[in-house]
């Protein structure tokens, strides 16, 4: 975890009254109910003016949504950057979390418990963790996908676009179609070039 020191001041709710959905802010860095002793850089998910009750809402730049109460003391609520302020501790960066789906061909337990240990050795112990395990028997085939117009008629093959062949269809349930198009999934067939050759 990176945090940097900035200059800051809390503002009031008038003040926060003004803002627009364009101007930098900065909130509490809790994240999932865990309390971070720092603020994170955010911006109001509305104009400042369309909120009532003296709640606002804000999004930080690590994508959570958080409401605040200005008047309450109890509550860190928001600063803006201001050189004669008193300095906060702000949060740059936090790492990346990764939800990984493995696919282990022929896998069995020796074969994962030493990719876990590999990964662990190259990012170390304390970052790679198995939050939940599902070993999956998974069919060893391949098969080709395809794209075409989601409002294509049928049998018209001609307005296909290949996207990927021969790859294992565990791989394409992670992929997403272009926008306008839909997935075609049919089982492997190898091309055969018949051209006449001299």
């Amino acid at each position: 975890m990176h945090t940097e020191k900035v200059t800051a001041r809390r503002l009031t709710a008038e003040e926060i009254a003004e803002l627009g959905i364009q101007d930098a802010i900065f909130v509490s860095a809790g994240m999932d109910g865990l309390p971070l002793d720092c603020y994170a850089p955010a911006f109001l998910t509305g104009p400042g003016k369309n909120f009532e009750g003296g709640s606002f809402a804000a999004r930080t730049v690590f994508g959570e949504e958080i409401h605040v109460l200005p008047g309450d003391s109890e509550d860190a609520g928001i600063w803006i950057a201001d050189k004669t302020g008193e300095e906060i501790e702000v949060l740059q960066s936090a790492g990346v979390l990764l939800n990984l789906a493995l696919f282990v061909p022929a896998g069995n337990k020796e074969s994962l418990d030493s990719l876990y240990s590999s990964a662990r050795d190259a990012f170390g112990a304390g970052v790679v963790q198995r939050w939940s395990e599902e070993v999956v028997a998974v069919p060893d085939v391949k098969v080709d996908l395809y794209e075409e117009p989601a409002k294509a008629r049928k049998s018209n093959s001609q307005n296909r676009d290949r996207r990927a062949l021969d790859i294992y269809p565990t791989r394409v349930r992670f992929l997403e179609p272009s926008e306008g198009w839909k997935f075609v999934v049919e089982p492997h067939k190898e091309i055969v070039d018949d051209t006449p050759t001299i």
